[in-house]
Formats: C-alpha cells, sequence, structure tokens
C-alpha cells in the first residue's frame, strides 16, 4: 500500500501544472532575471586604471627618478607623454584623468574633481614628500648615503596581508542566488499543503475517500509526504544544474554537502507547509496564501530583495538569522563556498533539522486528533 500510495501521489504531483509551474518554473525564470540582472554587478566592482598624461618638457628630463617613479606604477596608470596642447586636447575629450607637467614645479591639471584625480594627487604628493626626504638626507647627514638608507626611503613596505578565508573569491552576487535555492525549499510547501489537503475529508473529495479506505492514515500520509519530498528534491538538482550549467553559478565542489543542504532545505520545506495547511482550519486558498505571505518574508530577511537587509538582521537583531528557515538554508550555502571550516553549516543544518522535527511533530499531533461525525 506505501508503495502503490507513493506511485500514485508522484503522479498526482506531476500532472499539477500549476504546482509545478510555482516550485520548478518560477525559480528558474527568477533566476534567469537575476542573472540578466546581476551579471555585470562584480565586473563593475573592478578597478579601472587612471589615464594620466605626462607633458614632455626640459624640467621633465632634469627629474629622471619621477619618470621612473610613475612609470613604476603600471598597476595603477596608463601613462602616455604628450605635449602641452595634446594634454589639454586629450583632457577635453575627457580620454585622460588629468596631466602632469613641470612648470616649472610639479604641479597637476584636472578639469574636475573624482577618485581618479584623487589618486593622481595622492601620488604626486608621496613623490614630493619622499623627494623632499632624500634632498634634507643629502644635505644634512650626506654620510647616511653609505648606510643605503637611500633605498628604505624609496621602498614601500606592505605590513598588512589580505588573507581570503576560503579558496573561494568573494562575489556579492552569489547570496542572491542562495536565498532563491531558500525560497524553493520553502515553495515545496506548496506540496505539502497538497498532501494534507489531500487526506482531510472536510478540504477535498480525495480526503473523503482516503478516510473511508480501509488503510492506515498514517501510511498513507508518509507516503504522500515522501513523494512531495521526492519531487521537491528533484526540482533542487535541477535548478542546481541550470545554475551551475548555464547560468555558471559556482557553488563550491563540495558537492555531497551541496546535496545534502539540498535534501534537508527540502524535508523542511515540505514539512512547513503541511503543518500550515494542518493549523488552519480554512480553505485551500487561504492556507496558500498564508505560505505565500510567511515564504516570502522569510526570503525578504535572508536578503533575496536586498543583501543589506541580512546584514541588518545579523547586525541587529541576529536571532532572527536562527529562526528563519530561509536564512539557515542560505548561510549553509553561504558557509561552503566562503568557509574552510564546517562548524557553521552542520550548525545550521541541526537547526533546520529541529525546524523539521517540529513541523512534523505538530502536524501529526493535528492530524491524529481529528474526526468526522458524518462524510
Amino acid at each position: 500500500m506505501f508503495l502503490f500510495n507513493y506511485r500514485y501521489r508522484l503522479k498526482c504531483i506531476f500532472n499539477d501544472r500549476q504546482l509545478m509551474f510555482w516550485t520548478f518554473l518560477f525559480p528558474v525564470l527568477l533566476a534567469t532575471l537575476f542573472n540578466l540582472a546581476f551579471s555585470n554587478l562584480s565586473n563593475a566592482e573592478e578597478f579601472i586604471k587612471v589615464n594620466v598624461a605626462v607633458v614632455q618638457s626640459q624640467e621633465l628630463d632634469q627629474n629622471p627618478a619621477f619618470t621612473e617613479a610613475i612609470n613604476g606604477n603600471d598597476e595603477l596608470f596608463v601613462v602616455q607623454y604628450t605635449t602641452r596642447d595634446e594634454a589639454d586636447t586629450l583632457l577635453n575629450d575627457n580620454q585622460i584623468d588629468g596631466y602632469v607637467v613641470f612648470d616649472p614645479e610639479l604641479g597637476l591639471v584636472v578639469n574636475r574633481s573624482g577618485l581618479n584625480q584623487t589618486i593622481i594627487r595622492e601620488f604626486l604628493n608621496d613623490f614630493l614628500q619622499s623627494s623632499a626626504t632624500i634632498t634634507t638626507i643629502v644635505t644634512e647627514n650626506s654620510a647616511a648615503l653609505n648606510n643605503g638608507i637611500l633605498t628604505g626611503v624609496s621602498s614601500r613596505t606592505e605590513y598588512l596581508r589580505a588573507v581570503s578565508a576560503s579558496q573561494s573569491n568573494p562575489d556579492p552576487v552569489v547570496n542572491y542566488f542562495y536565498t532563491l535555492i531558500a525560497m524553493t525549499c520553502l515553495y515545496g510547501g506548496f506540496l505539502g499543503v497538497k498532501e494534507v489537503v489531500a487526506i482531510q475529508a472536510d478540504l477535498s473529495a480525495v480526503g473523503a475517500r482516503v478516510n473511508l479506505a480501509p488503510t492506515n492514515k498514517l501510511t498513507v500520509f508518509l507516503s504522500s509526504m515522501l513523494a512531495a519530498t521526492s519531487v521537491l528534491l528533484l526540482e533542487l538538482l535541477l535548478l542546481l544544474a541550470f545554475l551551475t550549467g548555464v547560468l555558471g553559478i559556482s557553488f563550491g565542489d563540495q558537492l555531497f554537502y551541496i546535496a545534502l543542504t539540498c535534501v534537508v532545505g527540502s524535508l523542511t520545506g515540505v514539512s512547513f507547509g503541511a503543518c500550515i495547511a494542518a493549523i488552519i482550519k480554512k480553505g485551500e486558498g487561504v492556507i496558500v496564501g498564508i505560505l505565500i505571505g510567511s515564504t516570502m518574508t522569510m526570503s525578504f530577511l535572508a536578503g533575496m530583495m536586498s543583501s543589506d537587509i541580512k546584514y541588518l538582521v545579523m547586525t541587529k537583531v541576529p536571532i532572527l538569522s536562527y529562526l528563519n528557515p530561509a536564512s539557515l538554508i542560505t548561510d549553509s550555502f553561504y558557509a561552503l563556498y566562503y568557509y574552510n571550516t564546517h562548524t557553521q553549516f552542520f550548525t545550521n543544518l541541526l537547526l533546520l533539522g529541529a525546524f523539521t522535527l517540529l513541523f512534523s511533530t505538530i502536524t501529526y499531533l493535528v492530524l491524529r486528533r481529528q474526526k468526522y461525525a458524518s462524510l
């Protein structure tokens, strides 16, 4: 009976076009829109070299140290040597951010203020300070030249070193796709609602027939929930394949833990919908409306609409992150992608498991007490 009902419920779910749209096609369409909207977001944050011109003159020829210094910053500047008139033309056409001229002192000419102009100005200030230091040393204590002091003045030592928490590069876009998967898991609640409605005689004709049949109601319910979870897990795997294979979204290389997150997330989503359907004694439309509202609220707090919301919740009300299944699913993928340890990952999964157990227990306690005076 268990396998028969399991296969029967699978056919019912796959034949429900509206249900398949919201649990699978809608997340795929939303992922495509996300990709179109955020495809250039990471590239927009990449540093673009500063275009600067240097006016050729006799004073410039007498300052080979400056030429060496600016040419040595090829990761920062794109330098071209021009005449004064050519530099003015390039500046007016916005082809350069500014130009350097010795007239007779070192100076900078710009036509507006901005980040690139500030970078050029700071470079020139640093060069002038270093030159003044070297001149002072040569004038007041020329013997210090024998101790290699000039090397220390001209060199730049970095005392800070950036260390990544993992081998993955930071990407502000991936969190949106993680929350999309979390929303898909919670949209599995539609499947849970469908299965609970299907065994309640006061909500559906199918439920009336189930209650009249000489079968164990718990067996029917468990097989139905397993069918719903199987369908949702298949949809999640197909969604992941679409995100990685078609859209090129990276989830890291820990495939087993990624699949484990999908399994736990599926159980949480389906049991969440079943719990709502069991508690709310209204029609299916009301139950679905409550499910959509709660799911989108949790997805919003997890950062689906804005990553700033997720940061605000974590800094101001961190307890919400642990009470929100969408945040737990999102953070599980986030931990796999960025962290070298699995402490946070397993903490999130344990909390999701606790939510699944809580939802399932409430559903069982409510349904087992239901009795009908007549059918």
